[in-house]
């Protein structure tokens, strides 16, 4: 039987093929979008050999020239070679917890909270987006200034990753879900977030509330509808990497346990 991080490697090298080409480049593999979101470099599934400085300067000497970001992300206990040599090629790397359902979310959901999905049709779906976007703008749990009045005024702006977005709905590659004040409707979507099925497995991404709307517990709501979602159709690993580890605490009170660390690397700025 495989092990944790053995299924949700599977599911890395999975899931970006629905929407990418996957390109061997030496040990690593780049995934090259078809359209929309701009995919990043992964080592190869079961790479059995450490990674050196040359490998990343090759993968984004061809990122460049395909027009790619110069990204690369992977999990450190499964690739442990890999961070050392990122940043001695130039890369900044960062760190985030990795954690994987243990018990089924049963937060307290307010009665002040409503949670429905959102479809690939749906007349709030751009408004969901820009809730998403301007939450993971303001990092943190902290309560902030931005609220419904700057989410629609995001959500009027273009935004290439919508349509993305969009076909990933209406194809069955990802589900999302937001929260609303039930009693206030017209404040629109306060929260968002989706999974990705592959299989029996999928990551819980893009989770995020209005920083004016923290703190009463639309996140855990949201995470909890997903987590349902995915258990309806079979899902039997839900996990998702957090933003931090002050995130990471909020999901490990509602029933997730860690199990790794996702890493990511960039050029610096």
């Amino acid at each position: 039987m495989p092990s944790v991080l053995e299924t949700l490697e599977r599911y890395y090298d999975a899931a970006p093929r629905s929407s990418a080409d996957a390109r061997s480049v030496g040990p690593l593999t780049l995934f090259v979008p078809r359209a929309g979101w701009p995919y990043y470099a992964r080592p190869r599934l079961w790479l059995d050999r450490p990674l050196t400085v040359a490998d990343v300067l090759v993968v984004r000497a061809r990122q460049r020239e395909l027009g790619l970001p110069e990204t690369f992300e992977w999990v450190s206990q499964t690739t442990p070679s890999l961070e050392p040599v990122a940043r001695a090629a130039g890369l900044v790397v960062s760190h985030h917890p990795l954690l994987v359902l243990a018990a089924t979310p049963n937060p307290t959901v307010p009665t002040t909270t409503a949670v429905r999905p959102v479809g690939a049709d749906d007349p709030d779906l751009d408004r969901v987006l820009a809730t998403v976007a301007l939450g993971f703008g303001a990092p943190g749990v902290a309560r902030g200034a931005t609220g419904p009045a700057e989410r629609d005024a995001h959500a009027a702006d273009s935004d290439p990753l919508r349509p993305y977005m969009r076909a990933r709905l209406a194809e069955g590659h990802s589900v999302m879900v937001a929260a609303y004040d039930p009693a206030h409707l017209e404040h629109g979507p306060l929260a968002g977030g989706s999974h990705s099925p592959v299989g029996d497995v999928t990551e819980l991404t893009g989770i995020a509330t209005l920083p004016a709307a923290r703190r009463r517990g639309l996140g855990a709501a949201v995470t909890a509808a997903l987590v349902a979602d995915a258990q309806a159709r079979g899902v039997g690993t839900v996990f998702l990497s957090a933003g931090d580890e002050d995130i990471a605490r909020v999901y490990e009170r509602v029933g997730f346990r860690r199990v790794g660390t996702a890493c990511a690397a960039a050029p610096a700025g």
